[in-house]
């Protein structure tokens, strides 16, 4: 007769995971499978590799060049696309390609600039706004609805004008103007976050107000932010070439891709590279992070059907 014997030194079956793994591993599987849904998302990962190029050729673009930004070749003025200037030269002999490359990297400092400041300035009034209510609600978005009324790009091109076109300036100049609409969703939203479980227990346990809005409502509007911040570098882009198309963003002797395009435009007829580069390099910028919004958008959302199943 046989009995099973059970070897001491064997060790136990593995049993459920410990909290702490358990949360490593949902937190490791909601990643990838964010990712996965982005990475099904065609147009999204082409946007990915246009801004990869893009920003490439704004940080490596200056170095491969033997031209600074503003040294001019007095014996190849307003001269075309060659082998010794590869876009071409404006009228006082600068290099186009250079100088396309250094308003590149100058616009996307300014719109990160501004993304950055406009998402973290609007999601603590936003957030704080709706947990907090009573009087500070009321002044925030006494404020917010004022800003929304007011014609912002008028107001920015008056203190821009002021600034003397740098470009730090200026983008301060942005964030102020361009925190309010995005404040105001947000708000909208974490009106309904306060009112869940795991915010009234961290209440009732003392927790205090703004750890509440810095550990729990911030974090769960994460997926708005990032789609906020995607599409705020679109808005700042575009913004600030409007104000350097019309005199009153960057200056010389800085450039960005607005002033560029703000100087081609006056001889588009006779010396029209000096236009079609600047655009092209915003028209790619811009179309590159909106394709890679929409495929954010579409990753973090579960109920979107453009991700692929999970």
């Amino acid at each position: 007769m046989t009995t099973d014997m059970i070897d001491p030194l064997v060790e136990p079956p593995v049993g459920p995971a410990q909290p702490a793994e358990a949360a490593a591993e949902k937190s490791l599987s909601k990643w990838t499978l964010y990712s996965r849904r982005f990475m099904r998302n065609k147009p999204a990962v082409a946007g990915v590799i246009i801004l990869i190029v893009l920003v490439l050729f704004a940080t490596l673009g200056p170095l491969l060049s033997p031209y600074a930004v503003n040294d001019m070749d007095f014996l190849s003025l307003g001269k075309g696309p060659s082998a010794e200037h590869w876009f071409g030269t404006n009228g006082a002999g600068n290099d186009t390609y250079t100088q396309t490359a250094i308003g590149l990297q100058r616009s996307l400092m300014i719109a990160i600039t501004v993304s950055v400041g406009t998402t973290i300035l609007s999601a603590l009034v936003g957030t704080a706004a709706a947990y907090f209510g009573g009087w500070f609600e009321r002044i925030a978005l006494l404020v917010i609805h004022f800003m929304m009324v007011v014609p912002t790009f008028l107001m920015l091109s008056v203190i821009s004008n002021d600034s003397g076109g740098v470009w730090w300036v200026i983008a301060l100049v942005m964030i102020f103007i361009g925190w309010f609409f995005p404040a105001r969703i947000i708000w909208t939203m974490t009106l309904s976050l306060r009112e869940r479980e795991y915010v009234q227990a961290a209440r009732y346990m003392g927790v205090p107000g703004t750890r509440i809005v810095l550990r729990h409502l911030v974090p769960n509007i994460g997926s708005l932010l990032v789609i906020n911040f995607t599409m705020g570098i679109v808005a700042a882009v575009t913004t600030e070439t409007g104000l350097s198309f019309i005199g009153f963003g960057v200056k010389i002797p800085d450039v960005s891709l607005g002033s560029l395009i703000g100087e081609g435009s006056t001889s588009i007829t006779s010396s029209p590279w000096l236009f079609y580069f600047p655009a092209l390099a915003l028209t790619l910028l811009t179309v590159s992070m909106a394709l890679i919004a929409d495929g954010l958008r579409d990753a973090l959302d579960p109920t979107s059907a453009a991700g692929g199943r999970a």
